[in-house]
């Protein structure tokens, strides 16, 4: 199979270009303009396999992706598309690129695939699209769209236009919306990475609120392979979540990372609340595992446990990622919320 990947040199897409090339049949071009989050260095391993092409560009770029996917000699039998803007505090900040990139970049895909008669389209979504749960139930792909960031509302506008272009086109397009992800390569702006690496260096670790806000963690390897066996196998139309089934507070994940490094509870350092914060995200991925034959592999302890050990072993990535505009974001999304905290006199707690 002929793959065209969107963002393929990010997080979850270069772990999912390493799989789909282990596949001696499948050939791999990866478009990533190679914004602050996508870095090559995560596909250093496959850059000279010759399955495989890096090209640089924007998935806004009409011409360019016009090209890539209406080439008759390099003629992609699917698109993956992971290119997204997707931290929600930058939304917060400034939900202007998440705008473009996430829904006129998705638009841009659809045209050019659809003129161009491919076989399969997967968009790589996420579980935030359905919005917040309380302490009960479980998002099912019948779940109604209810966003609360900017983040999220361009991923269920994105979604939609997705949906649009099935009914109306009867393209053959698939929707994946997964869980929080963990594991190797992931940029230390989320929360697993950031721990470790904060822990690792004694610095204190930012908790938002009360650290009690609870996520379905997936292990990145595991999220690849639904991914692949969508592609392969899923209905075209339909839209399929994708969980770990491990729920966890935020403080939970926090006091074992501490745990495994050896490392005091005392560098938590709670910091004020984010605006819009979801309490609880789970899926119910019945759909996916009965229709597919997919399941989750790994135990979060195990994966964690092994996501912390990459990073200790990884210090060369790590300190290439750790470039001065990253370091002035951390500055500007943590220590000045912990500085407000402290002005507030609340005694290292932020308000409920």
């Amino acid at each position: 199979m002929k793959i065209l990947v969107t963002g393929g040199a990010g997080f979850i897409g270069s772990n999912f270009i390493r799989l789909a090339l282990a596949d001696p049949e499948n050939e791999v071009t990866n478009l990533d303009i190679l914004s602050y989050a996508g870095n090559l260095e995560n596909l250093r391993d496959v850059a000279e396999n010759p399955r495989y092409q890096f090209v640089r560009g924007d998935i806004c770029s009409r011409d360019l992706v016009g090209k890539l996917i209406g080439d008759r000699t390099q003629k992609p039998d699917a698109v993956v598309n992971f290119a997204a803007e997707s931290h929600v505090d930058r939304s917060i900040v400034d939900s202007s690129a998440f705008i473009r990139t996430n829904i006129q970049g998705t638009q841009v895909l659809l045209d050019a695939a659809r003129k161009s008669g491919v076989d399969r389209f997967l968009q790589v979504s996420t579980d935030e699209v359905y919005g917040s749960l309380d302490a009960t139930g479980k998002f099912t792909e019948q779940t109604p769209l209810a966003p609360n960031s900017p983040y999220s509302a361009s991923k269920a506008g994105a979604d939609l236009l997705v949906r649009s272009y099935v009914q109306t086109y009867g393209f053959p397009a698939m929707i994946t919306r997964c869980s929080n992800n963990y594991g190797p390569f992931q940029f230390p702006e989320k929360l697993i990475p950031l721990m470790i690496l904060n822990a690792l260096d004694d610095k204190p670790l930012p908790v938002y609120g009360d650290g009690l806000y609870t996520r379905d963690w997936l292990h990145v390897e595991d999220h690849c392979l639904a991914l692949l066996t969508v592609l392969q196998k899923g209905r075209p139309g339909a839209v399929y979540n994708i969980g770990g089934n491990r729920e966890k507070k935020n403080i939970e994940i926090i006091r074992l990372i501490l745990s495994l490094l050896g490392k005091p509870e005392s560098l938590i350092k709670y910091v004020q609340d984010r605006p819009g914060h979801d309490r609880r995200y789970a899926i119910d991925a019945s759909l996916i595992q009965q229709e597919l034959g997919w399941a989750p592999k790994r135990e979060f302890e195990e994966g964690i446990r092994t996501t912390v050990q990459w990073y200790k072993d990884n210090v060369d990535w790590v300190s290439n990622i750790k470039s001065g505009s990253y370091l002035a974001y951390y500055s500007e999304m943590y220590e000045k919320r912990a500085d407000m905290i402290s002005g507030l006199g609340l005694g290292g707690k932020s308000e409920a």
